[in-house]
């Protein structure tokens, strides 16, 4: 039976491990939308697993990014359900959780890189994301958003930045 459930610090490994196999281990760092998360926490509360008995089987993350001009939204991504699992509505499970709590945290707007043709049915589209930029090469037409609240994105433009909570560091000691 699958479920899905906030992700746990136990569950790293696992997610980190399965996203590798889905994305490749190197291609998945090389992307632009990495360039938002690298270094940043996920949103609070917005990181979700799937699981099958105790295996992860699918993860979803949302990320704290903002506008050049000001306006704050959420990143989704990576989402990956592993291989041996597609095709059971695992994904789509994923994504509505993530909108839905999001929606319910008082978000206004969710962006993403994917294909139109899947994420449409959850009303991403490429419709309201023409004035936004990324920090590195994206087509055009998979650079997708869904407002969640209605107009949240009729001004937002610029360079798209993440603006999350930073990873902890150790701290530098002195020799």
């Amino acid at each position: 039976m699958i479920t899905i459930r906030n992700e746990r610090t136990a569950d790293i490994a696992a997610r980190e491990a399965l996203l590798d196999k889905a994305m490749g281990k190197i291609k998945r760092r090389r992307k632009t939308s990495e360039r938002l998360r690298s270094g940043r926490l996920p949103a609070d509360g917005l990181a979700f697993v799937a699981t099958d008995g105790e295996r992860i089987v699918g993860s979803a993350r949302l990320w704290n990014i903002g506008a050049e001009s000001g306006e704050a939204a959420l990143l989704l991504g990576p989402m990956a359900v592993a291989s041996d699992c597609r095709n059971r509505g695992i994904g789509g499970a994923l994504v509505r959780r993530a909108v839905d709590a999001a929606r319910s945290l008082g978000h206004r707007a969710i962006i993403l890189v994917g294909d139109a043709p899947y994420y449409s049915r959850f009303g991403f589209t490429a419709d309201k994301t023409a004035a936004f930029q990324l920090p590195g090469p994206v087509e055009r037409d998979r650079l997708l958003a869904l407002e969640l609240v209605p107009g949240s994105l009729d001004s937002p433009w610029g360079m798209v930045a993440g603006i999350g909570q930073r990873v902890a560091t150790p701290e530098k000691r002195a020799a």
